[in-house]
């Protein structure tokens, strides 16, 4: 098997970038660019640490951040696992990414920065769901915003009906822990989760 193993075997092997690969990256948030950011609901967030990578999915009703200005976006740490992976790493390494997509959109934007969690209790208050705040709230410093082509998305057929998953045609979080741990109840665990999850959302 043959391995690439220096930038300039890569960059001959590729060629030169195109123009629109280029001009497309700026370090702030155009007006195209927010009302993308603003449309989505859902991105990843990927932090990195002494004990590696992490990409966490992040959804919110509404935009899954709030744009604080053109350089700055705002957003909230809702309740999860409590595995504080992506926080454990910003804490000790700043630099962050997040991928936005929007059903139907064959795009994706993708925003690089360095990021600072937040526990002012104005800030808190002011992402307040149905009477719950946040713990915290992740603060990104934009660095680089671009789009991405359309093609990996297309390939996939990522938004097409039939490709969607249909109900039970995969295993269920209780089946890959019952697989995982011997005694584990999944079947419990599944018929519970949905009661759970609608207690805990916010």
């Amino acid at each position: 098997m043959s391995f690439i193993e220096s930038l300039e075997e890569l960059h001959s092997h590729y060629g030169v970038a195109g123009e629109a690969s280029t001009i497309k990256e700026i370090d702030f948030l155009s007006g195209h660019y927010r009302s993308i950011v603003e449309s989505s609901s859902f991105c990843a967030l990927s932090t990195c640490g002494p004990e590696g990578l992490d990409c966490s999915p992040r959804g919110d009703e509404g935009s899954v951040v709030r744009i604080e200005d053109e350089k700055t976006l705002l957003m909230p740490d809702r309740r999860g696992n409590n595995r504080v992976d992506s926080l454990r790493n910003i804490v000790r390494d700043p630099r962050v990414s997040l991928m936005f997509m929007i059903p139907g959109w064959n795009n994706v934007l993708r925003i690089n920065g360095k990021a600072g969690i937040s526990v002012d209790p104005d800030l808190l208050a002011s992402f307040d769901m149905e009477g719950h705040l946040p713990r915290s709230v992740i603060v990104i410093t934009i660095e680089a915003v671009y789009f991405q082509c359309a093609r990996a998305i297309m390939r996939a057929g990522l938004w097409k009906k039939e490709n969607l998953s249909e109900n039970g045609s995969l295993p269920s979080p209780g089946m890959i822990m019952q697989e995982i741990k011997q005694g584990f109840d999944g079947e419990t665990y599944d018929a519970e989760w949905p009661g759970r999850a609608a207690k805990s959302m916010w």
